[in-house]
């Protein structure tokens, strides 16, 4: 295709997952499934939570807002790619590329921030400083948090997505992913990109960087006030506190690792897509079962507002 610029792209073309025909109907299965799942099971969290006054607590709360963002992620990249494997329509609008891009980037960005520093504070909290827990973790200090989250995110997506809003594009408009991703879109752009790289590795380092030395330091304080409770039943109440989200935590640093160390050929892209969908769908959907699921908790609520739970 020419080279075309700004004013002239209209449209992207999503390449999907896989050209193979014989795969585009276990795909569709498959990535349908885990959607539903994903909107099902983050949707019972809220409810459950929303509706039990017992779980109005911070804990909950964070987890509240973690089920919002993994609803509103899946939603924002798991439509489109069904739609390509069903043969539907692989194409993308410039506006709805952007729209996504801004979207996913926001998400991404708010729940590294409150799944690795924001939830490792409030367990840090809960177990080196219980007596002071519940008034430092007030439902003020909460929004707050929470707010901040948000806001942070919001404004570095911002300056992204208004720095891409500046650029031109040229070459092709065939997009070898099935979403419209930050890196991605970079590579189809033309002139200086200086500033956008830029922004991208201050980002990744107060996101990735940041949020890793602060989650760490709260696990180091959490780890030495475990080894100091002597009854072994403290030790074990004290480590489920954290299991969950520590397990959660090793695996988002796993992939966030894997795709730094990306080999730079062209299998890297079709790596990137086997992360891509770990951070866009597999996670959202194991989520509420790594957090809520097997919190006997979230049961008895759940067993309150549906019937087949009560079995």
């Amino acid at each position: 295709m020419a080279a075309i610029n700004l004013t002239a792209v209209v449209e992207f073309v999503l390449q999907g997952l896989s050209e193979n025909p014989q795969l585009q109907g276990v795909f569709s299965a498959l990535f349908l499934l885990l959607y539903l799942t994903a909107l099902a099971g983050n949707s019972l969290i809220l409810m459950a939570i929303c509706l039990n006054p017992g779980l109005h607590t911070p804990m909950y709360f964070f987890l509240t807002n973690l089920a919002i963002l993994d609803i509103v992620c899946t939603s924002t990249n798991l439509p489109k790619l069904l739609e390509i494997l069903m043969g539907q329509g692989s194409t993308i609008s410039y506006g709805g590329c952007m729209t996504q891009q801004f979207s996913f980037t926001w998400i991404l960005g708010a729940e590294l921030l409150l799944l690795l520093t924001v939830m490792a504070y409030d367990h840090y909290m809960a177990i080196c400083q219980p007596l002071h827990h519940h008034t430092l973790m007030s439902r003020p200090h909460c929004a707050l948090l929470a707010g901040s989250v948000w806001a942070v995110s919001g404004v570095n997506t911002s300056v992204h997505t208004g720095l891409m809003a500046w650029l031109t594009f040229c070459g092709t408009n065939q997009i070898h992913h099935f979403f419209c991703e930050l890196p991605t879109l970079l590579l189809f752009a033309c002139g200086p990109k200086n500033l956008n790289n830029i922004m991208i590795f201050i980002a990744d380092g107060f996101f990735g960087v940041v949020n890793f030395l602060l989650t760490m330091l709260s696990y180091a304080f959490i780890i030495a006030s475990i080894l100091r409770i002597r009854s072994a039943e403290g030790k074990r109440r004290a480590f489920s506190t954290c299991s969950s989200h520590l397990l959660v935590v090793c695996l988002c640093y796993c992939t966030l690792i894997y795709t730094c160390f990306l080999p730079g050929s062209e299998s890297s892209t079709e790596n990137g897509k086997v992360v891509a969908i770990m951070y866009t769908s597999v996670s959202p959907t194991l989520n509420p079962l790594i957090y809520n699921l097997r919190n006997k908790y979230v049961k008895v609520a759940l067993r309150r507002v549906l019937p087949t739970f009560r079995k």
